[in-house]
C-alpha cells in the first residue's frame, strides 16, 4: 500500500461544495483526490482504474447519492474480487443514526464519518482505513507466499531427477520473489545442474560455478544468505538481467559431507526479511531434495552393480537348447528392483525359470541373490521344480519374513521335450509352436514366502521348434492398461516373432514394450536336441 503522498482517494459526493471540501482537506493531507459525483460515475471510473492497473487507494462516499445509496456502492464494490480490498469511508450530514452507522459497516465499509468533522478527523480516519488495509494486503501477500512455498516443496520432493529439481527450485524461488531467479543442484556424480535462466550453459561455465558455491559453503551447514557481487563470477550465471546487478546466493546442505544447493536472486528483489526467510525455507527444502535424490542414486547403482554382478554375464550355453537371456534395468528415474534368471544344466535335465522379489530397493535385490543362489544350492540334489519352490518357500519365510516373490520355474528334458513347470504366482510361461500358434501354461500356484501349499508341477510335452518363453511382469504392466490385454498383445507379438530366434524374439518384446517402469528379466528357450 502507498504511503499518504502517493495516495490515490475517490471522493463520491452529489454536492460540489461537499466535494471540494472534502477535497481539500485530503489535499492538504499528500492526498491525491478524484472528485465524482454519482454511483454511477464512481463504478465507471473504478472499471477503468482496473483495467489500467491504478487502482485507488481509499474511496470517501457519501450515503445519500441520488442515483444509488453509498450503502449499496459500498457493496458493489466489495462483491468485485479486483477492488474488495479498496477502503470505503461512508460519510453523511444527515443519516447519523446508530442504524445508518450499522448498515454502512454491514456494507463493508472500514469507517462512518459523521459530518460536519474536523479535518484532523477526517485525515486520521482515512489514514487508519489505509493502514488496516496495508495490514491485510501484507497478510494476505505473506499468505500467498506460505502458500506457494508449501507448494513448490511438495514438488521439490516429486522431482525425478537432479535437472527436474534445479528447475522446480528455480521456478519456485521466481514466484516467491516475482522475479527472475536460477538455481543450481549437485548431482550424486558431482555434475552441477542449473534451474532457470541461464538455462543452458556451457559445461565450462559449470565448472567455474562448481567450486564457488563449495567455497562459499565451506565448513557451514543449513542456511547461508551471501551477497554475490557479479564482476566476481562467470558472465551470464546470475539472473540480474542484462548480466549486470549483484546477486543473493541463498546456499543450503544439510551435512557437511554432502554438496550445497544455490538460489540465485537479484539482491533488490529479496529486500524484505520475510522474502529472505521464505527463500531459506525453500533453500533448505531444496538442499533435502537434493540429499533424497542422491542417496536414491547410490542404492540404486548398488542395488544394480549388485545384482548384475549375480546375474551371468554371458549368453548361457546348455546342451540340447538355444537359451536366449536379456535383463533390462528400469529407466534411470526409477528404483531397482529383484528381478532374475536363471537357466542351470543339471543330471535330469535343463532348469530354466525368472523370477521377482516384490518392491524395489536395495532390500529387494539383496533378497533375489540370496533366492538364486538358495536355488542353485537346492537344484544339486534336487531337480523336481515344486519340490524346489516349496524349499524357497520355507526359506524365505525363515529368513526374509517380511518379503514375497514370484518365480516360475521349468524343468526340461532336452531329448524328449518333457516339461515339469512350477508357478509360484507368476506370469505363466508361454509356449509358441513351429507353426506360429502361441499358448500361455495353465500353471498357477501362490507367492514365495507365504507359507500357502503349491501344487505338484504341471507336465507338458515340447515338439521340436517349440520356443519357451518366460517374462517377469515389469515387460508388460503399464499403469491403466488392462493385463489381460497386455498378456494378449505379448502373445501375438511373440508368436509373429519366435522364428527368428531366440535372441530376436527377446529384442522384439523390448522394442514392441518401449519404456518400462521395472525392471525386466526375459528367457526364452528352444530345444535343438530333441529325438
Amino acid at each position: 500500500m502507498n504511503p499518504s503522498h502517493d495516495t490515490t482517494v475517490l471522493v463520491v459526493d452529489d454536492i460540489d461544495a461537499n466535494r471540494y471540501a472534502m477535497g481539500a482537506v485530503l489535499r492538504r493531507a499528500g492526498h491525491r483526490v478524484v472528485p465524482l459525483s454519482t454511483a454511477a460515475a464512481a463504478l465507471v471510473e473504478l472499471d477503468t482504474r482496473v483495467r489500467n492497473g491504478a487502482l485507488p487507494d481509499a474511496a470517501l462516499v457519501d450515503v445519500g447519492l441520488p442515483d444509488m445509496d453509498g450503502f449499496e456502492l459500498c457493496r458493489r464494490i466489495k462483491a468485485h474480487p479486483e477492488i474488495a480490498r479498496m477502503p470505503v469511508v461512508h460519510f453523511s450530514a444527515a443519516a447519523t443514526t446508530p442504524h445508518d452507522r450499522t448498515r454502512g459497516l454491514d456494507a463493508g465499509a472500514e469507517a462512518y464519518l459523521a459530518v460536519p468533522v474536523e479535518p484532523e478527523e477526517i485525515q486520521a480516519v482515512v489514514r487508519a482505513a489505509l493502514r488496516g488495509a496495508r495490514f491485510r494486503h501484507d497478510a494476505d501477500a505473506r499468505a500467498g507466499r506460505l502458500a506457494r512455498l508449501a507448494t513448490a516443496t511438495t514438488a521439490l520432493y516429486g522431482a525425478s531427477c537432479p535437472q527436474e529439481l534445479a528447475d522446480t527450485a528455480a521456478a519456485a524461488a521466481a514466484a516467491l520473489i516475482r522475479c527472475r531467479a536460477a538455481a543450481y543442484v549437485f548431482g550424486a556424480d558431482g555434475t552441477l545442474y542449473a534451474g532457470g535462466p541461464p538455462r543452458h550453459e556451457p559445461p565450462a561455465t559449470a565448472a567455474a560455478v562448481a567450486p564457488l558455491l563449495q567455497r562459499a559453503m565451506a565448513g557451514c551447514t543449513g542456511v547461508r544468505s551471501r551477497i554475490a557481487p557479479a564482476p566476481l563470477w562467470p558472465s551470464g550465471v546470475l539472473p540480474t538481467g542484462e548480466g549486470h546487478g549483484d546477486a543473493r546466493l541463498m546456499l543450503a546442505r544439510s551435512r557437511a559431507d554432502q554438496p550445497p544447493v544455490c538460489l540465485v536472486t537479484p539482491v533488490q528483489a529479496t529486500a524484505g526479511q520475510d522474502t529472505r526467510a521464505l527463500l531459506a525455507h525453500l533453500a533448505e527444502a531444496t538442499a533435502l531434495a537434493a540429499e533424497s535424490l542422491r542417496s536414491a542414486a547410490e542404492e540404486r547403482h548398488i542395488a544394480l552393480t549388485l545384482q548384475r554382478s549375480f546375474l551371468p554375464q554371458h549368453q548361457p550355453r546348455l546342451p540340447g537348447a538355444d537359451v536366449a537371456v536379456r535383463y533390462v534395468p528400469a529407466s534411470t528415474r526409477a528404483e531397482i528392483g529383484g528381478d532374475f534368471y536363471t537357466a542351470l544344466p543339471t543330471p535330469d535335465g535343463l532348469l530354466v525359470g525368472v523370477g521377482d522379489v516384490v518392491g524395489h530397493s536395495l532390500d529387494a535385490a539383496t533378497v533375489m541373490v540370496e533366492l538364486r543362489h538358495a536355488l542353485r544350492a537346492y537344484a544339486t540334489d534336487e531337480r523336481d521344480p515344486a519340490v524346489l519352490v516349496r524349499r524357497l518357500d520355507r526359506m524365505l519365510q525363515l529368513y526374509h519374513p517380511e518379503a514375497t516373490a514370484t518365480l516360475c520355474l521349468a524343468l526340461i528334458d532336452p531329448l524328449l521335450g518333457r516339461a515339469q513347470v512350477a508357478n509360484a504366482g507368476h506370469l505363466p510361461p508361454l509356449v509358441i509352436h513351429a507353426g506360429g500358434e502361441a499358448a500361455y501354461l495353465d500353471v498357477h500356484g501362490p507367492l514365495l514366502g507365504l507359507g500357502l501349499d503349491h501344487p505338484d508341477p504341471y507336465r507338458h510335452q515340447l515338439a521340436s521348434g517349440d520356443v519357451l518363453l518366460m517374462v517377469t511382469d515389469g515387460l508388460i504392466e503399464t499403469r491403466g492398461t488392462d493385463l489381460e490385454v497386455s498378456m494378449e498383445r505379448l502373445r501375438q507379438i511373440a508368436a509373429a516373432s519366435a522364428s527368428r530366434g531366440t535372441g530376436t524374439l527377446c529384442d522384439a518384446l523390448l522394442s514392441a514394450f518401449g519404456s518400462r517402469e521395472d525392471d525386466v528379466a526375459l528367457l526364452a528357450l528352444r530345444l535343438t536336441g530333441l529325438v
